[in-house]
This record gives C-alpha cells, structure tokens and sequence, in this order.
C-alpha cells in the first residue's frame, strides 16, 4: 500500500498551511512508492468533500475552487485507487487584507540610548456580548503581528509556540501576520487576550559601529483580530478593548540581553477575574497611517527545536558556575533556581574561552548578559522572551545552593525547517566538519540567513547566503526561509538596481556601494532555489530585481562588461589579509567583479527563457559575452595565466568557464595545481574562491589535490577549527590562533557559515550524489573515492523523495549503492572510467575490485561487475 509521507503547499515544505495568502495553493507530496498518479480530497467548511486528480506530484495546480479570505477545510491525498486516504490536513486561507483592527500601542516614543522594558497588553471580552454562543463556536482565529516582537496569552494559557514573532522583515514595504487557531481555548462568560511585547528589531538597537535606535519607527504596537465562527454560519470580528501595564521584563534588548524581575509578576494578568483597574487605556493607531504590507510567513516560525544539558560544570573561585553545552548555539538558558526573594541571578554568554575567561571580545557590543531577580516561590522558572545569543559557553553568577541535573539548560533556537541532506564518511573529522557546516546553518537561520548570531551584528549579508545557498538548499528545506527574504532583498533594492551588502539594510556606516558577489545573491540565490526545486515561481517573482541587478552592472561597466572601478569586497577574508583589513586579498577585486558579471548575466539569460522572455535572453546572453570578452583581454594572458595568479583568481576562471580554449584551460589548471600544492595544501582562498576551489581543482584534473586540501588540518584548512575543538565554521581561518587567543581583530566570530559551502562538494563529489535537472528529475550518482577515506554516502529528501549514494572500500572489495527516488532517472558514472549507466527508479549495487593500500588514496579500479540480483528496482 502507498503511504503518503509529505504534503505541502507551495514551496514551504513543513510549513504554515492556516493563514495562508494564496487563494489555490500548489500541492506537492511525498510517497513511499511509485504509481500512476495521486487524487486529492477536499473537505470545505460546511460542504460535502470533493475529489480530483493530481497534475503530478510536485508543485501541482490547486483542483479545487479557489479559497476566499477566511475559508478553508480538510485536505487529504491518495494513489488513485488507493483504500485509504492520507490524515487531513488543515488549508486556510487567511484575511487577505481584510483588516478591521487597528495598532494599539503601550509606548509610542520612548528615550533612545538605554535598553527599554517590555510591556504588557490586555483585552478582556464576552463572547455573548457579540451576540456569540461559545458553546456554537465552530471555529476561532487570533491574526496578530507588531511593531516589535510579541508573544501571546489566552486565558492564561500561551498561544503558539512561536519565538521572536513577528520576525525581521523590511517593515517599511512588509510585516508578517501569524495565524493562531484558539478554537478550543474560548469559554463562556469573560475571556482575556493578552500580548508581551518589545522592541526588537522595530525600534530596539540594531547594527554595529554603535548601531541605531527607532530604525522603522518610534513606537512598539500590536495589531490583532479575534474572529469567531459559528456552526449556524455566523462569523463575527470580536471588538477588543485594549489596556497596558509595565511587564516583569525591565529591559530586553536582542544584543544586550533581558533583565526580568519575577517580583513584579502579575499572577493571573491574561485570565479571567484578574483585577486591571490600575491598568491604562492603550494608544490607538490607526493602521493605514503605516504602508507596509500585512503578509503570511512563508516559512515555519522561530522555535525552540532542542534542549540541551550542559556537558561539564565547574564551580570558579569568584563564585559563578561555568557551563560548557558542547556545542555553540544560537539561543537562550532555561533555569529553575531555588533562592530566596530578591536574590539577583545573571546569565553570561560566549562562544569560547580566552585565557581561563569567558571569551567576551568578539561580542563587541553585544553584552550579552541576561539578569533575573527571583521571586522565592517553589517551582520558579525563567528563560528570557525576547532575546536572543550565541554560545557554547555559559557562567550563572548568583547562584544560590548547588546546580543540580535540570537546573540549568540551554534552549537552541532558531528558524524551524525540514532537514533534507545528511553525509557520512569514515574519516572523523571530516564529518565533524560537515556537522559544524550544519549548526552554523541552524544557529544562523534566525529568522533571516544571518552572518552569526552573537555579536552587534546578525544582519543578512549578501555575499554570505550568495555562496552557502547550495549547501543551505541541500541540509534543509530552506525555501520557505528565503522566499521571504528574497522579497526583502528586492523592496531594499534601490530604484537603480543597487542592492544593499545586508538585507534588511541598516545604516549603520559600512559603504554601501554596488558590490560584486554581495548584490549578486539577487541572482544567485533564487536561481539556486530553481535549481534545487524545479519551481520558477521564484523566477518569476524575483526577475524584475534580478534585471535590474544586471543592468546596473552593466550601466557601470559602460556596457563594455569590465568592471574595473568602485568600492568591491572582492576575495574577502582571504587568509593572508591581515587582522584588521580583512578585505585585502591577493587576487584582484575587479577580477572578481568581472566574473561574477558573466555569470549572473548568463544566469538571467538561462532565467529570460524559461520564463518566455525571448528577447530578454538574447540581450543578457549578449552582455555575458561582452562581459567574457572583457575578463578575458583583461585577467588572461593568451598562455593561459591568470591575473593575481592566485587559487582564487585561476579558480574563478576555471570555474566559471571564462577562458577562450582548452590549451589556456590546461596552463591555468597546471599553475593551480602547482599553487596549491606549493602552498602544502593549505587553504589561500577567502569568501569567494573557498566555495569553488576543491571543484577548481577537480577540473584542473587531480582529485588527489582536492582531497589534500580538504583533509589539511593546519592553520589554514578546514579541519583547523576542527582540531581546535570547534562546533561550528568560523568567520576567519584562524578566529582563535593555535595558542589559544582569539584573533586581535575586531571583526572575529566563532559562527559563520560562508567558508562552510564547501559542504556542497562534499556531497556533489565525495559521496557522489549530485542533480542533474532542476528538482531532481535527473540525478548524476559519480563518487569520487580517494584520500584513504574507506566509506562515504550522502542522501537528499528532494522533492520526490529520498535519492543516495554510498560507497565502500574494504580491503580490495569496491561497492557503490545508489538509491532513484520515484518519478527521476538516475545515472551512474562508476569510478574508474567506463561508459555511463543509467538507471530508474529503486536501489542499485555495483561492485568493482580494486587495489587497495594506506598509501593509494585515489585507488586504480581493475574491472566492474553488477552482480545478479544486486540491482533492486522498485
């Protein structure tokens, strides 16, 4: 029997499925196994179900009629002919705009320069004084989003599970609206709807260099509607009465930390009975004074997604208690102190230890210290709202009594998402590098694809989630996340086409000038997401910002494609430059601008003509040819070298395919391999050339070196950080330098996950498990064995299903075992030479034999067989 493991709507893979904006939502589902084709049933509100037929299994057209603002029912597939049909699920389209309430606000101004409390927000109701018999309510929705961060209480009891709500958007062009379904949580009589609320990234301080206050506006607002449903085919909009008090929490801050005081508690404040007479009157502001748009997630929200325990506890000589995760997170602590009333407990945070200490300095101004003043009651629990820090390490001052098991857990919080890839080997530290590449993901996907999440800082640099979106699209269902923050990529992008470094753009002093391989993710990255899922839906949303990233390019080169003057990032954080000017590199910047021209220019070519815009596609493959043209008389001798005559700048071009013949190709190749093993087989590369460089080298013709590079572990390599005993990607190289300190300069962090995209290679190469179409319609199974590893294997949950590639040497025995989700076709280019095979559907084993010793990392393969009945289709 067919088993229906997935189903989702559009692209948001696991996500939100009440709320939703679009009217006739795609469907796309996962089954255990193949069939003719899928039939899905919809059961409207107060209507008999439906049924119709599946138009695919990925990104199908909704078959029903089309939602109207509010309706939804229950959605269920099946394999046609199918017995049984999968459990519903809830599809709701939400106000579509439809806004009655306005903003009501407990501060509309507040003093800039000091860390301001939270606040908190109550409305009490009578459902009968609506008219509303809650025993005949059939169905009750909250629609809330802020000004600020909030969470929400009814009836005592917290709505959603959502953290840092409504998250980080460009709030001048879009707010997200968070959906609730409170259905069972009304009553008869009084009902009291209450919000915590503070300021985060509305008008909390934001951006480094000292950063700003009031960026989107003075004030912190709720804005909520209460609708109810009844079963007689009432719908009523609950008019809500607002008013405001002072909150436990003294000061929240998403960089400094919170301050929360549990003696100013107010026990019973969000429930019936509670006595608010000293309460006042909250501001009202009316909505359409504010021009943002009121929009859905598009993906899941902020969560807490584990729970850790501490892995060694110290008792220090000052008194505080030091705790060690294991594991640097982007997060908060959770504690249960048993104290008398009064007593002051904080919290500090770092992601390393410096000299015995807590390793503070990189937080810049990021403080970072979360303080609690106990209230003396059994049972006391504190972990704070509406803050947020990265850390592996932890020291609790004021702790009162012994620290007991439970006593003191950190909460590792961050953007829910599906995870999708997984990769193993047999070499330990390889796979400790694949794990940091994975935490450093989760810890920076708060919210937004951010650069790190503990410092004065956690902004989306562009440049950063250019070169990690394939590694970002591989670990994790990453669209949803991006979607959205694609759309504020193109609401910042200035009217000529310039993108800003970071999305949103806060001006907090760094240049903001057109920027190669920064400005470029606006073509990069939806590409990538098409790439990854076959959807053009994001093609064509993002296409007129992709334009005119291009044209804008083109403007500054004068249409000659050279793009030679302007303020360039370029190699950025190249290991050479020096501590405190990480931009210096050695390979030329305006090398770098050029390629990264080409190759957008030919992206938006390729993207011109899947959407139908012919001529569109003849004027950007034009530009990419001029663009070519213009790196090649500029960065290429008619030998072959290459400008700067770096790892990078050969790597760029060998890449990116910018030579003019196969004989320059080969001199490049030579003088990389030359480069890179004269360099012994150490990382030279920064931001730009460490996502491309082990492909450089594989086209250069010598996995071997690839292999080398990839398994260094002296400063600099990937596996340094390993060796020092890190959980996740630094931003520099040598972020703590081999005695220990941290690096002197100011901009150093233990949790970026740029130099991290090599992670893509790993799967694509070593393991072997690579698309060969957009959405994984075509998969390319090629591992390349080498470097003593015994073992590799990779998976990717695609979109139709699970694809894998494992292979295994043991002794002079070779077996690869691949795995073709239904609806692809594989092929299997087997190591060693020989024709390629293809293969459907199902799980396939090939065996070779081969010679096998410690000091033959790439082993010559002496002849392959498929044994019978190794190949198993499906």
């Amino acid at each position: 029997m067919t088993e229906i493991t997935e189903l989702w709507l559009e692209n948001r893979r696991g996500g939100i499925t009440i709320g939703i904006d679009e009217d006739a939502p795609r469907l796309s589902l996962v089954a255990d196994g193949g069939v003719d084709g899928f039939e899905a049933r919809f059961e409207a509100d107060g209507a008999e179900a439906v049924s119709a037929r599946l138009d695919g299994t990925h990104l199908a057209p909704w078959p029903f009629a089309a939602l109207a603002p509010r309706a939804g029912g229950l959605l269920s597939v099946r394999a046609v002919g199918g017995e049984s049909w999968s459990a519903p699920v809830r599809v709701e389209r939400g106000l579509a705009g439809d806004w009655r309430s306005d903003f009501v606000s407990p501060s509309v101004s507040a003093p800039q320069g000091n860390v301001r409390p939270a606040h908190l927000l109550r409305a009490a109701f009578d459902l009968a004084a609506s008219g509303v018999d809650a025993e005949r309510v059939s169905r009750a929705r909250v629609y809330a989003t802020a000004h600020g961060v909030y969470e929400l209480e009814l009836n005592g009891d917290r709505v959603g599970d959502d953290r840092l709500a409504p998250g980080w958007t460009s709030y001048r062009s879009r707010i997200r609206c968070q959906t609730h379904d409170v259905t069972g949580a009304l009553r008869a009589g009084e009902n009291v709807v209450g919000a915590w609320l503070a300021d985060g990234w509305y008008r909390g301080h934001i951006g480094f260099d000292g950063g700003l206050w009031d960026i989107y506006g003075p004030d912190v607002a709720l804005l909520l509607q209460l609708e109810v449903h009844t079963d007689d085919g009432r719908h009523v909009i609950v008019p809500l009465s607002w008013t405001a008090h002072a909150s436990p929490i003294t000061a929240a801050g998403l960089y400094e930390g919170e301050t929360y005081d549990a003696q100013q508690e107010l026990d019973g404040w969000s429930a019936a009975g509670f006595d608010a007479s000293s309460w006042v009157a909250a501001t009202t502001l009316e909505r359409t004074r504010f021009d943002a748009g009121i929009e859905a997630p598009t993906a899941l929200p902020v969560r807490v997604i584990e729970t850790l325990a501490p892995a060694t506890v110290e008792r220090r000589a000052d008194g505080r208690i030091r705790l060690d995760f294991g594991q640097n997170i982007s997060g908060v602590l959770r504690i249960r102190p048993r104290a008398e009333r009064g007593r002051v407990i904080r919290l500090h945070h770092a992601e390393v230890i410096e000299n015995g200490e807590l390793g503070t300095r990189p937080l810049r101004a990021a403080t970072s210290i979360d303080t609690y003043t106990c209230r003396g009651v059994e049972g006391e629990t504190y972990a704070p709202r509406f803050t947020i820090h990265g850390f592996q390490y932890a020291e609790i001052e004021g702790w009162q009594g012994d620290l007991l098991p439970g006593d003191v857990e950190a909460l590792v919080i961050h953007t829910d998402m599906v995870r999708t890839g997984t990769f193993e080997t047999s070499h330990a530290a390889l796979d400790q590098l694949h794990s940091n590449v994975v935490w450093s993901m989760r810890d920076n996907f708060v919210d937004l694809p951010t650069d790190c999440p503990q410092r004065d800082e956690r902004v989306g640099w562009t440049g950063d989630i250019q070169v990690f979106a394939p590694t970002a699209l591989r670990l994790y269902a990453a669209h949803g996340t991006l979607t959205g923050w694609l759309r504020d990529l193109a609401a910042e992008q200035w009217p000529d086409g310039h993108v800003p470094q970071f999305v949103p753009w806060v001006e907090c002093g760094f240049p903001n000038f057109p920027t190669a391989a920064w400005g470029d993710a606006a073509v990069v990255v939806p590409w990538e997401m098409y790439l990854n899922d076959g959807d053009t839906a994001v093609l064509e949303a993002q296409y007129p910002s992709m334009r005119a990233w291009v044209d804008l390019i083109d403007r500054l080169t004068e249409h000659t494609g050279l793009w030679n003057h302007g303020f360039q990032l370029g190699d950025w954080l190249d290991p050479l430059a020096p501590p405190d000017s990480p931009g210096d590199s050695h390979t030329d910047r305006y090398l770098v601008a050029t390629a990264y021209h080409v190759k957008t220019a030919r992206i938006l070519a390729q993207t011109a003509e899947l959407l139908g815009e012919h001529a569109d596609a003849d004027r950007y493959r034009a530009i990419a040819e001029r663009a070519t043209t213009a790196f090649q008389r500029e960065f290429i001798s008619a030998s072959g070298r290459v400008v700067s005559d770096t790892p990078t700048s050969i790597a760029v071009a060998l890449v990116f395919d910018l030579f003019e013949n196969e004989a320059q190709v080969a001199r490049a190749g030579e003088r990389l391999l030359h480069l890179v093993g004269h360099g012994g087989y150490k990382i030279a590369t920064g931001f730009v050339g460490t996502p491309i460089i082990c492909d450089a080298l594989v086209l250069a013709g010598s996995m071997d070196h690839a292999y080398h590079l990839l398994l260094q572990d002296q400063l600099p390599s990937w596996l340094y950080p390993v060796s020092m005993g890190a959980t996740t990607i630094w931003e520099r190289w040598d972020s703590m330098l081999p005695d220990g300190t941290i690096n002197p300069g100011d901009m150093t962090s233990f949790n970026h996950y740029a130099l991290g995209a090599v992670v893509d290679f790993l799967h694509r190469v070593v393991a072997g498990l690579a698309p060969a179409a957009p959405g994984w319609s075509e998969i390319r199974f090629a591992p390349r064995p080498g470097g003593g590893l015994t073992h590799a294997s990779a998976s990717y949950d695609s979109v139709l299903g699970t694809a894998r590639c494992a292979w295994r040497r043991d002794g002079g025995a070779f077996t690869l075992d691949v795995e073709v989700p239904a609806g692809a076709r594989g092929t299997v280019v087997l190591p060693g030479g020989g024709d390629a095979i293809d293969v459907g559907p199902g799980r396939h084993r090939f065996e070779a034999e081969c010679r096998s010793a410690d000091d033959d990392p790439e082993p010559p393969f002496i002849g392959w067989r498929r044994p019978q009945p190794a190949a198993v289709e499906a």
